[in-house]
């Protein structure tokens, strides 16, 4: 079942889903974010690993190569054409034991060629979003931080999962800033 703006202000103001929480939609000159109908809309924090090749690394996500990025930290981000970066939200979840999260990004970046890809909060996650977002245009792409960059949809279950995120010790668990691939064996070790 597909939560409502009720439901999501309630989990967070008495249960701290979403922190900071926004009570309603940010506009006022912004990509906006906050609370909307039936979903929530997040921010991007102004910390970004950009993808480069100047170092002719590979992106391998069983090995990856920390050479295969720029760090960088602004008010805004420019990706480059045909590239790729990685941010974090600035918000920080606590998702229910019978709720799951997914994410879908905002029309006015995808109207700019821009794709958000988060994948979805699990049952018992915890922690800050790591966020990817591709430019896949032929032009240098400006991501505004700490203004809206996706909208989050939370769906709630007609029974309590078997094992949750935390119970398998998931690996992105309790993440904070933005999160490299890792590679563990099932069960978080």
């Amino acid at each position: 079942m597909l939560k409502s703006d009720s439901w999501i202000r309630k989990m967070s103001l008495e249960r701290r889903m979403i922190e900071p929480f926004s009570d309603s939609l940010v506009c006022e000159g912004k990509i906006s974010y906050g609370l909307s109908s039936y979903g929530y809309d997040i921010r991007i924090a102004d910390e970004f690993k950009i993808f480069t090749n100047i170092y002719g690394a590979l992106v391998d996500p069983k090995n990856f190569d920390s050479k295969a990025f720029v760090d960088y930290k602004a008010g805004h981000c420019i990706i480059p054409p045909n590239s790729f970066a990685l941010a974090r939200s600035v918000e920080y979840f606590r998702i229910p034991r019978d709720v799951t999260g997914l994410c879908i990004g905002k029309s006015t970046y995808a109207r700019c060629g821009i794709v958000v890809n988060i994948t979805p909060l699990e049952a018992e996650w915890e922690g800050h979003l790591t966020i990817e977002i591709s430019n896949t245009t032929p032009l240098p792409a400006k991501i505004y931080s700490n203004e809206g960059i996706a909208q989050l949809i939370f769906l709630g279950a007609d029974e309590i999962c078997k094992i949750s995120y935390k119970d398998r010790k998931g690996k992105y668990q309790s993440q904070t800033g933005v999160t490299l691939p890792r590679i563990l064996a099932c069960g978080g070790k």
